[in-house]
């Protein structure tokens, strides 16, 4: 019975804090970052951040020379891309509907009183066909 307690909670709550980590830790010893490397990584982002708001700002005043409505979601591609976002959201939630319902039903048989818990990490899941499902809404 201890194995599957242990089981379902790390099923259950997979991106919670694990251990004590505090900066001292063996493990954590090389893990500080260098000047330069932190200096390539800004100058790295901040080409990037232009380069995105150039492209932007390109696309945005081809749009407006255009009137064309080539871009309208309501096209055939547009809704390809609104039932691909609708079905693999459903696929996703699907897969990991069924670890974390598995180990929700294990910690209720451990303990009852986690009721709460359980339900929340059961409805997180149903929570991402929710968001897949708005481009239906946004056409």
């Amino acid at each position: 019975m201890a194995q599957v307690a242990l089981s379902s909670r790390w099923a259950v709550a997979p991106f919670m804090w694990r251990g004590n980590h505090s900066p001292t830790d063996k493990k954590m010893e090389g893990a500080k970052m260098n000047k330069n490397t932190l200096k390539i990584s800004l100058r790295t982002l901040i080409v990037l951040m232009v380069v995105s708001l150039v492209a932007q700002g390109v696309a945005a005043q081809d749009a407006a020379t255009t009137e064309d409505d080539s871009n309208d979601i309501t096209g055939d591609i547009g809704m390809i891309g609104v039932g691909l976002a609708l079905g693999l959201a459903a696929i996703g939630a699907g897969f990991s509907q069924a670890a974390i319902g598995s180990a929700a039903v294990g910690m209720l048989a451990e303990d009852g009183s986690k009721f709460g818990v359980a339900l929340i990490f059961t409805a997180l899941p149903e929570s991402i066909v929710i968001l897949g499902a708005l481009p239906l809404f946004l056409q």
